[in-house]
């Protein structure tokens, strides 16, 4: 039997730990044994016994009320920890912050997780409508500006393998697999990508790609806020800060764009 196959003693116990861990949700922070053991395809048992060594640890904990479960404080440091370790949020910090001064909207870093992006990093818009906390939300990638700005220089095959799979509808607005592979030619020739009402209406966002040293996109950069605010026009003088912030970042990564010879 060919060893690569082979899995280590103890490796079906952790993967069913972590999937402990993925069952909670922005949606769903909260969750009884029950839903726990259906979340993850568990048996009750099993579920158990996985949830109480979590426990233990610090990285699940019980509700007051005894009957449910959340996240506990190690999982919350252990999140802070990868945060703070990251080189894609060092590189970004700097310029979300002049991004979010400059435009006085929301800026944000996202990173491609799957078939969604996470929100990794972010400064709040200074303003009362459009500046509301979404660290560590997670979206529908082909919905968002910055998961069209990351697909967008993803190679063929990596976007067609995203495009294969069924793309959730949100707005009358959301773009269809035939859409978004135009929109893809021109989001490379623009440099950056935008969304108007796809993913909710009345929210506009513009984003451009963070690349890493060997030209692939590590994350990317965006501002968003309410439609009403965020014009054609106004879209038009965000753009080129954004572009311009994203290719600072890159360049902190070691991107090197194309020579023109």
């Amino acid at each position: 039997m060919d060893a690569r196959i082979i899995p280590y003693p103890g490796a079906q116990a952790v993967s069913r730990a972590i999937a402990v861990l993925k069952a909670f949700t922005d949606a769903r922070p909260r969750l009884s044994l029950a839903e726990i053991s259906r979340a993850t395809r568990l048996n009750k048992a099993t579920a158990y016994r996985l949830v109480a060594a979590l426990e233990k640890e610090g990285l699940i904990a019980r509700e007051e009320n005894g009957e449910a479960y959340r996240l506990g404080p190690e999982a919350i440091a252990l999140g802070a920890r990868a945060l703070r370790a990251s080189n894609l949020r060092g590189a970004c910090r700097a310029e979300l912050e002049a991004l979010a001064q400059t435009t006085r909207e929301t800026a944000t870093l996202e990173v491609l997780v799957e078939r969604e992006v996470l929100i990794v990093d972010e400064v709040i818009s200074p303003q009362l409508v459009g500046g509301t906390p979404s660290l560590g939300t997670r979206w529908p990638a082909h919905a968002t500006s910055t998961g069209k700005a990351i697909l967008a220089h993803l190679s063929a095959s990596k976007q067609n393998a995203y495009l294969r799979r069924s793309l959730s509808r949100h707005t009358p607005h959301t773009l269809t697999a035939d859409q978004l592979r135009r929109a893809f030619r021109q989001i490379v020739a623009d440099g950056y990508a935008t969304v108007c009402d796809e993913l909710e209406l009345g929210y506009s966002a513009v984003a451009a790609p963070v690349l890493n040293h060997e030209g692939r996109p590590d994350g990317a950069l965006c501002v968003g806020g309410p439609t009403a605010r965020l014009t054609p026009e106004r879209m038009a003088e965000l753009a080129p800060l954004v572009v311009q912030a994203a290719q600072r970042a890159s360049a902190k990564l070691g991107y090197q764009p194309p020579s023109a010879e």
